[in-house]
């Protein structure tokens, strides 16, 4: 009997003790779910409060802005160069280079127009050029059609012009003598740089237009001062004063007279043709009575010095 008692008590004893674990779990577990959903409101409303007063700071930086121009603009500069920086990275790098470096306007600085805006004599003498110096028929169109307008101002044959450009580069505008002669008149840049800052100084020599209408200048000084064309070529090129001008003049003429028949209508077939028919004149070949001439005198009378 005191055994079964004692089992009696032991089992009462632990039942008791589940109860009681059981008890306490379920208040842990009722403690911990307070404790969380506090947590849980408590973070919501500091994050509600937070948005609250980013919303409120944003919206001053906004009237702020509106109210500031340069702000604004910094602002709408910065925004534009962030879509445009994330714009590229999606975007092709070959796009992206050829974006960088389009320049929608370069036509218009170029030296070139079609042929077919010229006239029927200023065309025909355009393609024959090309042909014979194996150069782009636009940019030869358009020094045709300068010629023949700067030559109208100047009283000179424009295939007198275009007949020196031949001789002189080949109609290279780049060109450039031993001595400094430049562009496609071969002019001296230095000793005429004062024709040159009406069109913004010595670079201007290697624009084709520019070149060209310098070079017109200085022929028709040189022709005036020797009272023909044929004496001024020799002025032009250098040679007033040798006894000699290489075949020069002779060249430019038969080059003139082969432009004034394209001109005409006739068929002239071009024929290949060195790359350079310039003459040289040397300094030492002078003739004394030349030493008497002044260097202002000198620098007016010679375009290129050989």
């Amino acid at each position: 009997m005191a055994s079964t008692r004692m089992i009696q008590v032991v089992s009462n004893s632990v039942a008791q003790s589940m109860t009681l674990v059981r008890t306490v779990r379920r208040a842990a577990a009722q403690s911990t779910v307070v404790f969380l959903r506090d947590v849980g409101q408590g973070l919501l409303e500091v994050s509600h409060n937070t948005l609250a007063l980013l919303g409120l700071a944003l919206a001053a930086l906004v009237l702020f802005a509106a109210g500031r121009a340069d702000v604004r603009h910094d602002a709408e500069t910065w925004a534009l160069g962030w879509l445009q920086a994330r714009e590229e990275a999606r975007a092709d790098p070959a796009d992206v280079l050829a974006t960088e470096l389009s320049e929608p306007d370069a036509s218009a600085r170029a030296t070139a127009i079609d042929p077919k805006d010229l006239s029927r004599q200023q065309a025909a003498v355009a393609q024959w050029l090309a042909r014979r110096y194996r150069v782009a028929p636009e940019p030869v169109s358009r020094l045709v059609q300068e010629a023949w307008n700067v030559g109208h101002k100047a009283g000179l044959d424009p295939t007198l012009i275009l007949a020196i450009m031949a001789i002189e580069s080949s109609f290279n505008p780049f060109a450039q003598s031993a001595v400094g002669a430049q562009g496609l008149m071969q002019v001296m840049t230095k000793v005429h740089n004062d024709k040159y800052e009406a069109f913004g100084g010595n670079h201007a020599a290697f624009d084709p237009v520019t070149n060209l209408r310098v070079g017109v200048q200085v022929l028709k000084e040189c022709i005036a001062r020797a009272g023909s064309v044929e004496a001024g070529l020799r002025y032009y090129v250098g040679a007033a004063n040798l006894p000699d001008d290489g075949g020069y003049a002779g060249k430019v003429l038969s080059e003139q007279s082969a432009l004034r028949l394209v001109a005409s209508g006739k068929n002239v077939p071009p024929r290949a043709i060195a790359a350079s028919a310039r003459p040289v004149a040397k300094p030492e070949a002078v003739p004394e009575a030349a030493a008497s001439i002044d260097a202002a005198d000198t620098g007016e009378r010679v375009a290129m010095l050989r």
